[in-house]
């Protein structure tokens, strides 16, 4: 899933895969991947649930003064949380690289749209392609409108959704979406904005 030269370099500076060969291509490996360093999207198990809740939890902090102090919470993600979360119907797909899940984020049916769920990349792996990679496989399988709900005050966020193909939906249409398909708390739905596909 190393796509170009530049992905590939960045994996191999990281540490990402193996040492020997990293950045060697394969010329019969799929899109010139590397010879070695297996990648692949695929959903997450649920004996990876340690692996997903702190993947979500390291990610969650660049969050910390950011939103609201009192949405924050430490751990921001607490595990019944997750649980609940999985319980409900969230299934979560995870980016991995020889074995160790670099990002993840979740999808979740609610009646006649998609939601993205829970999209987080673990904070040494940002900003290399591993979440529009999840972003695009899992908006491949989605049936319906996708509607993604984030924090306002999360301009990368926004911004890395609009690079993907999503608008700021109204206030008025933020309030209607997230009080009719997620499970949120009020204060919650004041501070946060809903994308849709453009």
């Amino acid at each position: 899933m190393c796509d170009n030269t530049r992905e590939c370099d960045a994996a191999k500076a990281h540490g990402w895969g193996s040492d020997a060969g990293a950045g060697a291509r394969d010329a019969d490996s799929p899109q010139g991947a590397p010879a070695d360093g297996r990648r692949a999207i695929r959903p997450v198990r649920d004996d990876e649930f340690a692996e997903l809740l702190e993947i979500i939890n390291d990610a969650a902090e660049v969050y910390r003064g950011v939103i609201p102090a009192d949405r924050w919470r430490d751990p921001y993600m607490p595990a019944d949380h997750l649980r609940r979360e999985i319980d409900s119907g969230v299934r979560f797909s995870g980016y991995e690289l020889d074995g160790e899940l670099l990002g993840v984020m979740g999808i979740q049916d609610v009646d006649d749209v998609t939601l993205i769920r829970h999209a987080y990349v673990r904070p040494t792996a940002q900003r290399e392609g591993v979440g529009g990679r999840l972003l695009r496989s899992l908006l491949a399988k989605a049936t319906a409108p996708v509607l993604i709900g984030t924090w306002a005050d999360a301009t990368w966020a926004i911004a890395f959704y609009e690079k993907h193909g999503f608008a700021v939906v109204s206030a008025e249409e933020k309030t209607r979406l997230l009080r009719r398909y997620w499970d949120i708390p009020e204060r919650q739905v004041e501070t946060s904005v809903v994308l849709a596909q453009r």
